[in-house]
């Protein structure tokens, strides 16, 4: 009965999560306040961070495999 209680706890506070995030302020866009100014990061391309981070990730993945083998290969 109280993993229910606990259950039914998180759930409720998940939906209520995204109605907290509403009552924040707009970007009051560049130096004169108008609205539509520059993105936040100066508009910055990410295509070599991505190109990072998908790497790493590849990497990352072929580890686990080639240990997942190994240990199966041990035993």
């Amino acid at each position: 009965m109280k993993s229910i209680i606990k259950t039914f706890l998180v759930i409720g506070f998940l939906s209520v999560l995204p109605l907290l995030s509403i009552g924040q302020t707009t970007d009051p866009g560049g130096p004169g306040g108008a609205p539509g100014g520059t993105p936040v990061g100066g508009g910055a391309p990410i295509e070599g961070g991505l190109f990072i981070l998908l790497s790493l990730g590849a990497a990352y993945g072929g580890k686990k495999v080639f240990d997942l083998n190994k240990k199966e290969l041990d035993d």
